[in-house]
């Protein structure tokens, strides 16, 4: 009987890494007739009018460029509108952000936004988040490392130290019966993950090594996911997002055709360890 070889990728999701025709991917496409009359777009910041171009009110906050400087109905460049919508689109990203380590996050993705250069983000800080929420999840059910963790005690093939390769069925079943790792629990709302991630977009999972000893085995598992920065004609259709001014100016700076700023990709990964004996699963 075989062994399965390793590295060996276990799982992939349906969606596609680096798919940049997906919907919230988007960049550019909308005029300011549509924004306003199908997503009721009017309200959007309280300091300039993007359509426009002009001054709502005079700057008093302390962080705009323009503090002191402007007056109601005053012109604006594109450039200074959109830099004054930057700015209002950090100050009203301080509630969904509110905890360390990660509540910096939204800030350093508004600025990556801002540059317009569509690279990808990666940050550390994203990296051990995903790897916090995969060690502490301790749901039989729902975890995805307990889950490979019962299907290397049950199948390893103890007598050859070795994972049988007909049984990779049974670690991608694993993964499938899981719940991936997604930031949409309650301290996500607060802690910067879930404006920053919330869900993902596309998960690789690659078992790099696996030791078998007499008794005990030791399996590195890498976890890759990838998720998009960018809103799409759902997201700001519902309520929940709508509602909220930090998401209205998000997607008129995003798909408003006179500013057009790219969304992109964010990257995150994690490497972790799932040990086990052969006594943990009775057959």
């Amino acid at each position: 009987m075989p062994a399965l070889q390793f590295p060996c990728k276990i799982f992939k999701t349906q969606k596609k890494m680096d798919d940049y025709t997906a919907s919230d991917m988007k960049c550019g496409d909308l005029s300011d007739i549509v924004l306003r009359a199908r997503f009721h777009l009017v309200d959007i910041s309280t300091r300039v009018n993007p359509y426009t171009l002009t001054a709502i009110s005079p700057f008093s906050q302390p962080q705009s460029m323009f503090h002191g400087s402007r007056g109601e109905g005053d012109k604006l460049t594109q450039r200074e509108c959109a830099e004054v919508l930057f700015d209002e689109f950090r100050h009203l990203s301080r509630p969904f952000a509110c905890h360390p380590p990660y509540n910096v996050l939204i800030k350093l993705m508004i600025s990556h936004m801002q540059k317009n250069s569509d690279k990808s983000f990666c940050h550390p800080l994203l990296d051990s988040a995903l790897k916090a929420h995969i060690l502490s999840d301790s749901s039989s059910e729902n975890s995805t490392r307990l889950r490979l963790q019962e299907a290397f005690s049950s199948y390893i093939d103890w007598d050859r130290g070795s994972y049988p390769a007909e049984k990779l069925g049974q670690l991608t079943d694993a993964i499938m019966l899981g719940r991936l790792p997604k930031f949409d629990r309650f301290q996500d709302n607060f802690n910067g993950l879930g404006i920053t991630v919330h869900d993902t977009w596309a998960t690789h999972i690659t078992i790099k090594s696996l030791v078998v000893g007499k008794e005990r085995y030791r399996a590195v598992v890498h976890y890759k996911v990838q998720d998009h920065f960018g809103l799409d004609d759902e997201d700001i259709s519902k309520v929940k997002f709508n509602q909220f001014r930090f998401f209205r100016i998000w997607f008129v700076l995003q798909r408003y055709s006179e500013f057009a700023f790219k969304p992109f990709m964010t990257n995150m990964q994690a490497t972790i360890e799932i040990t086990g004996g052969r006594n943990d699963i009775q057959k």
